[in-house]
C-alpha cells in the first residue's frame, strides 16, 4: 500500500460537482477534477486488503458488489500515490479497455465494496480510475499499440457499444484485422446516443475513435447488418462476427397498446435526437439551443417520465435544459430507504434511495425531487388533433410479483410530452433472424452456458445482446470475455486475458 496510515489521516473527497444554477446553462460535463496532490492523497486512502472485495464482482443478496472487470484496484491506487502514472496506467489497461467511458459513468461498484466503506467514507476508486487515464491522455501516455504481427483472420463487430469495442480492441491488439459495423452515423452505440453530453462528452468517445484507427480498425457506420448489409454476406468475407447490437427493444406501457398519440416518445430516441441536435449545431449552451426553433422538443411543456433508472434521471436532465415547464417522473416500486436496512449489511450493493444529478437540478428549479414512486400511468388523454393534453396516474403496488392498483388514486395531471424510460425486453429482432439466431425469453441471443457462441460455426454475441440490458462496465467485460472465446476459436488457443 502506498501510505499505511493514509486511510487514518485523509479524508474522501470527491471531484468537484459544478452547482446546479451553473450547469444547467450548458449540456457540458460539470464535474471539475482534483489537484494531482489532491488526488495522490485519495489514493493513499486505500488499504491494500488482503482481500480486495473492491475487484471481487460478487453475487450477494442478488446483486453484484464490486468491480465486474476485476480492476486491480489497489495496485493502480498505490501507484497513484507514488505518482507512478505510466506503472498507473498499465495496470489499469490490463484489465479495462475504456477507462475514460467507466470512470464517467459507472455506478462504481468497487466503492460499494470497498472495505474502508465498513466505518468510513470507501476510496474515491471512481474519481481515481478517471484521473490515471485522463492524466495519460494529456500528457501523450495513450499512444497507438500497433500489432507486430498479423494473424491473417478477419472479424466483424455489428455493433460500436462499449462491448462491440471491447471486443474490437482485444482482437485487434491480438493481431486479428476487424472491421466494426455500425447502423447510425456515429459510432458508440448508447454511449454516444444513450448517455448525455453531460455524462460523457461524445468528444471522449472520437478521441477514442481516432487511437484504434490508427491502431487499425476499421469503422463502417451507416451500415445495418440484417436490413442494408446481408448477415450471410460477413458470414462468407470473415474468418468470424461477433453481434453487439444492444438490448434496444423498448419496453412499452399497457395503456398505449394500438394507440397512436403525439407527444408519447421513447426515452432513448429521445436522448438520441437531442445529442444529435448538439452535435450538428455545435452548440452546449442550454439558452441558445432553446433558441434554435424545433431542436428542444421539451420546451414550455408538462412532462412526464415513466421510470426511476439512470436513463429516467437522464431524460429529467435533459428536459430541465430544454427549458421544460414541469418535469415528473413515475417509478412503480416503493421509495427505498434513506439508509441500509439490517437485512442489506455491507458489502451487498446499498439498496437505498440515490438522489442522482437529474433530481438535485429539478428539486433547484421546482422546489421538490420530481419522483412519484409506487405509481404509473392508467391512460393518456389527447385533443381532437391527437396531440397528448393530460395522463391520469394510479398508485399500486407489486404482490407476490402482481402489480394491484388503488381504484380510490387516480389522479389527472397535465402531459404535453410523455417519455417512456421503462427498461427493454431484448435485442430488436431483424439482425438475430437476418442470421437465423433463436432468441430467448428475455429477448436474448440464445448460446450455450457460460459461452459467447452461438449455434451457428464463427457466430459469436456479446453485451446486452447477449445479458440483456446492463451496465456499460458489463457490456466491456462481456466484450473482452467474447475475445476471448473467438481468438480461441481463430485460433487453436489464446493469450488474451
Amino acid at each position: 500500500m502506498g501510505k499505511p496510515t493514509g486511510f487514518l489521516e485523509y479524508e474522501r473527497k470527491e471531484n468537484r460537482i459544478i452547482p446546479p444554477e451553473e450547469r444547467l446553462k450548458s449540456f457540458q460535463e460539470f464535474h471539475n477534477p482534483l489537484c494531482g496532490e489532491e488526488r495522490r492523497r485519495q489514493g493513499a486512502r486505500c488499504m491494500d486488503c488482503g482481500v480486495p472485495l473492491c475487484q471481487s464482482a460478487m453475487e450477494l443478496g442478488g446483486m453484484v458488489t464490486g468491480c465486474p472487470l476485476h480492476n486491480l484496484i489497489p495496485e493502480w491506487n498505490h501507484e497513484i500515490y507514488k505518482g507512478h502514472m505510466p506503472q498507473a496506467l498499465a495496470r489499469l489497461l490490463k484489465t479495462n479497455n475504456f477507462p475514460e467511458f467507466t470512470g464517467r459513468v459507472c455506478p462504481a461498484l468497487c466503492e460499494k465494496a470497498c472495505i474502508l466503506g465498513q466505518d468510513d467514507l470507501p476510496v474515491t476508486s471512481h474519481d481515481n480510475e478517471l484521473y490515471v487515464i485522463e492524466t495519460a491522455f494529456q500528457k501523450g501516455y495513450m499512444r497507438p499499440r500497433i500489432p507486430s504481427v498479423r494473424s491473417g483472420k478477419k472479424v466483424a463487430i455489428v455493433g460500436s457499444g462499449p462491448s462491440g469495442l471491447a471486443a474490437a480492441d482485444q482482437l485487434n491488439h491480438r493481431g486479428h484485422s476487424v472491421t466494426v459495423f455500425e447502423r447510425d452515423d456515429r459510432i458508440g452505440g448508447l454511449l454516444m446516443y444513450g448517455i448525455p453530453n453531460m455524462k460523457l462528452d461524445k468528444q471522449v468517445i472520437v478521441r477514442r475513435q481516432a487511437l484504434m484507427e490508427q491502431e487499425g480498425i476499421r469503422f463502417r457506420t451507416g451500415m445495418d447488418v440484417g436490413k442494408s448489409v446481408a448477415a450471410q454476406d460477413l458470414i462468407k468475407e470473415f474468418d468470424a462476427v461477433v453481434l453487439c447490437c444492444g438490448a434496444k427493444a423498448p419496453r412499452s406501457l399497457p395503456c398505449l397498446e394500438g394507440k397512436k398519440i403525439r407527444g408519447v416518445r421513447y426515452a432513448v430516441d429521445f436522448l438520441k435526437e437531442t445529442t444529435q441536435s448538439l452535435l450538428q449545431n455545435g452548440e452546449s449552451s442550454a439558452a441558445l439551443l432553446r433558441e434554435k426553433r424545433g431542436l428542444v422538443p421539451a420546451k414550455d411543456k408538462h412532462v412526464v417520465i415513466i421510470g426511476g433508472g439512470d436513463t429516467g434521471n437522464d431524460c429529467i436532465a435533459t428536459v430541465l435544459r430544454q427549458g421544460c415547464r414541469s418535469v415528473t417522473a413515475l417509478e412503480m416500486m416503493p421509495e427505498p430507504p434513506a439508509e441500509r436496512a439490517p437485512s442489506n449489511p455491507w458489502p451487498q450493493w446499498p439498496r437505498i434511495l440515490k438522489t442522482d444529478y437529474g433530481h438535485e437540478e429539478a428539486a433547484y428549479l421546482f422546489g421538490k425531487d420530481p419522483r412519484v414512486f409506487e405509481t404509473t400511468v392508467k391512460s393518456c388523454t389527447a385533443n381532437k388533433n391527437g396531440k397528448l393534453k393530460k395522463i391520469t396516474t394510479v398508485r399500486g403496488r407489486f404482490v407476490n410479483g402482481t402489480w394491484t392498483e388503488d381504484p380510490a388514486s387516480l389522479k389527472t395531471i397535465p402531459c404535453d410530452l410523455l417519455l417512456i424510460a421503462a427498461g427493454f425486453t431484448g435485442c430488436e429482432p431483424y439482425t438475430a433472424d437476418a442470421f437465423g439466431l433463436e432468441r430467448s425469453v428475455r429477448g436474448t441471443l440464445m448460446t450455450g452456458p457460460g459461452s459467447c457462441q452461438t449455434s451457428i460455426p464463427g457466430v459469436f454475441t456479446a453485451g446486452d445482446m447477449h445479458r440483456g440490458q446492463s451496465l456499460v462496465v458489463w457490456a466491456i467485460a462481456e466484450g473482452r470475455a467474447c475475445a476471448r472465446e473467438v481468438d480461441e476459436y481463430l485460433m487453436g488457443y489464446t493469450s488474451l486475458s
